[in-house]
């Protein structure tokens, strides 16, 4: 009776252990909202709906790019949307939504840093010592996902769907939620299955996944990362292929991380 007493309050200890970390990953999610939602000019004007202007660097750069190459079509988001709030609330639910968004995107470190301070007490010393760096990798793949989709898809997208027409007789205006659904969606998506490598690190760890397992489903993990793209990008093919070129490189990444736990699993 004793003993499971003392697994009960082990559990429950674990679970407040949990709690303390989930409340200050909270915190700061909630710290850096609060830096977001003061400095609103500057996180709508320059990040938010810079990609739609012209004067962008990925814009200039294409059409920087279609003068060399003269081919005009490459010449993207010279027209820029023209955005529209359209609901009572709209902009002040949308200034706080940006707000919590753009805070649990620069928390990310923190709260890696958090969940590896939960975890660590259960592993052992080498195993300490091999997951070294860890929170600063994860964060590195997490803010290079979120980079490539800002400077990159995000202004594909919009000039692709900003400027779709059905009918020369159907004018795009398009909403300020629609707009911000798309670009956040989009690029903390990317950010997210960045994160491949670290996922495929700790499955190997555990035995769940084997490069041989890798190796053997390539093709269909190449299925998968293409329906994968499929989600997070707009619905045209150039997108998902330019998400799709990085992930498959990561799978490919994956392998030889899984490769190296396998090989120091097999060595203990």
């Amino acid at each position: 009776m004793s003993e499971q007493t003392n697994e009960s309050m082990s559990f429950w200890g674990h679970i407040e252990q949990l709690r303390k970390h989930l409340i200050r990953s909270a915190l700061a999610i909630i710290l850096f909202a609060i830096i977001a939602f003061l400095n609103k000019n500057f996180i709508f004007n320059n990040i938010i709906l810079a990609p739609k202007e012209s004067y962008f660097f990925t814009n200039k750069l294409f059409c920087k790019l279609s003068e060399l190459l003269s081919i005009p079509a490459i010449c993207i988001n010279q027209f820029p949307l023209k955005i529209i709030n359209i609901e009572l609330a709209g902009q002040f639910t949308t200034h706080i939504t940006v707000s919590i968004i753009v805070g649990i995107i620069f928390a990310i470190p923190y709260i890696f840093w958090e969940l590896w301070r939960f975890i660590k007490p259960a592993l052992h010393k080498h195993e300490q010592k091999s997951a070294k760096n860890g929170v600063f990798k994860a964060s590195l793949l997490f803010f290079a996902g979120i980079l490539f989709s800002y400077f990159l898809i995000v202004p594909l997208a919009i000039n692709f769907l900003g400027s779709y027409q059905v009918s020369e007789f159907v004018e795009n205006q398009i909403s300020l939620k629609s707009y911000i659904n798309t670009v956040t969606m989009v690029t903390f998506a990317t950010g997210v299955v960045f994160e491949l490598p670290v996922i495929i690190y700790f499955l190997s760890k555990i035995g769940l996944v084997t490069p041989e397992f890798l190796i053997k489903n390539r093709r269909i993990a190449i299925v998968l990362i293409l329906i994968v793209s499929a989600i997070i990008t707009p619905p045209d093919v150039f997108s998902q292929i330019l998400v799709g070129i990085p992930l498959y490189i990561l799978y490919e990444f994956s392998i030889g991380i899984a490769r190296k736990q396998y090989q120091k699993r097999n060595s203990e």
